[in-house]
């Protein structure tokens, strides 16, 4: 018997976890001006780069994907670091980089108290008066510039603090964005202070339900709102008409959709019973408490993303 249901967790996670799909073939109109443009660095490298944004120098570590080529366009991930990590740090555990995807790792600004460690706007703790909105805005228009990025397939991904300011840009840079998947987010309120996105953005958000550092029940204290209820609110800001009967997957993973939401969005929460503030499947420690193994956060992410792309209005 524990063998059989052995076997059925694992044909679960496998159904979760689904094979990666190919990089889009190129289509001209969402090419970015970078397109034909000889690239900085080499296929399968990641490299550091700078811009200037906001009076301030900044920083972004870039991967390209093997088989990068200039001629065709690829889909662009940005991936924000927890608060004290960095771009280069996030790449290391997140699987990111294995994607058919070029993928930004931007780096944060040291923030305030407790060892001033590099954070992201929106929460209290972030540098005082440095605008990450902007420099996300800057960010794609040099990735964009630099390379051949499809415009209609770029995503925000982050952990903790990082995953936090995805909120943030899902209201304040939906035409950018198509798709925003948060890990372990930390929801300060002025991540989500008067949010109006100028139109619905999907929606999948991972969590641990032992999550320690930002509960999944919230933290009234610190102002974080209950995971449930910051998923909710997404589904009632994207117009959604249907839940989903949530799904479980293997012993540790429920999934709950909102589907019929206004644009052809979507909302989805992935739960990680007893799972700590960790990136499921990461490859090495990327928080504290237990990393589930039974997902991949990288490949449902992606399953997830390229279901969804800008329309040219949007953009």
């Amino acid at each position: 018997m524990k063998g059989l249901l052995r076997r059925a967790c694992v044909l679960a996670a496998a159904l979760v976890a689904l094979p990666l799909a190919p990089a889009v073939a190129a289509a001209p109109a969402p090419a970015s001006v970078g397109c034909g443009v000889p690239a900085p660095q080499a296929p399968g490298s990641s490299v550091l780069h700078t811009l200037s944004s906001g009076g301030r120098e900044r920083t972004y570590q870039l991967h390209l994907p093997d088989g990068y080529d200039p001629g065709r366009n690829w889909p662009l991930i940005v991936a924000y670091h927890g608060r004290g990590n960095t771009g280069a740090g996030t790449e290391a555990f997140s699987r990111l980089s294995t994607l058919p995807a070029v993928v930004a790792y931007p780096n944060g600004v040291v923030g305030t108290g407790d060892g001033e460690r590099q954070a992201w706007q929106g929460a209290p703790y972030a540098a005082a008066g440095v605008d990450d909105v902007l420099f996300t805005e800057d960010l794609l228009d040099e990735i964009e510039a630099r390379f051949c990025v499809d415009t209609t397939r770029v995503y925000a991904t982050g952990k903790s603090n990082g995953a936090g300011f995805t909120g943030l840009l899902a209201c304040r840079s939906a035409s950018r964005f198509a798709a925003v998947a948060p890990v372990a987010g930390a929801f300060y309120p002025d991540t989500g202070k008067n949010c109006r996105p100028s139109r619905p953005v999907p929606v999948l958000d991972f969590h641990g339900t032992g999550d320690t550092t930002i509960p999944y029940a919230g933290d009234a204290e610190r102002g974080l709102p209950p995971v449930q209820k910051w998923v909710g609110d997404w589904a009632q800001r994207d117009r959604c008409t249907t839940r989903r009967p949530d799904t479980v997957t293997g012993p540790d993973i429920t999934t709950r959709r909102w589907t019929g939401c206004t644009g052809g969005a979507e909302v989805t929460h992935v739960a990680v019973a007893g799972g700590g503030h960790t990136w499921p499947g990461a490859d090495g420690y990327s928080g504290g408490g237990h990393t589930t193994q039974t997902i991949q956060a990288h490949a449902v992410m992606w399953d997830f993303f390229r279901h969804h792309h800008l329309t040219r209005s949007a953009r």
